[in-house]
């Protein structure tokens, strides 16, 4: 797979290119990018459930981190680059099979380094919160 161009990521939330493979693996769609601000949904199915019927964290994790992609590179320019350096989840409530809405926002964006925020929603009531710091190249 070739390298996305930060313009990529915001033809894939327009829906004029196919995602990256992650997002595919993981079944997430991005709705909306622009603006420091991206939306998307996570059709969860038994694949991401544990050994305890709910959906592992380290996908809760990934999820977020796949969103907070589109909502820092709606912020970049295509010469720029970027990569988590820190993600930190705090899980709400258990999710389980269904339909995950995701919401990432830029909380702080530097020269070098920006601050992220991802809230993941089940049934209208927040499961986890994510937050990241992002290298900027």
């Amino acid at each position: 797979m070739k390298r996305f161009e930060i313009r990529d990521f915001l033809r894939v939330a327009n829906g004029e290119i196919e995602p990256p493979p992650c997002d595919t693996m993981m079944n997430i769609r991005v709705t909306a990018a622009s603006e420091g601000e991206s939306t998307g949904t996570w059709t969860v199915d038994d694949s991401f459930i544990n050994g305890n019927g709910v959906v592992m964290g380290g996908f809760l994790s990934s999820a977020a981190d796949i969103m907070m992609a589109y909502a820092i590179a709606s912020k970049l320019e295509d010469h720029q680059g970027f990569a988590s350096i820190n993600l930190d989840t705090t899980f709400h409530r258990p999710v389980t099979e269904g339909v995950v809405t995701v919401h990432a926002r830029v909380d702080r964006l530097g020269k070098r380094v920006a601050y992220v925020i991802a809230e993941l929603y089940q049934h209208d009531k927040k499961a986890a919160t994510c937050q990241s710091s992002i290298f900027i190249t």
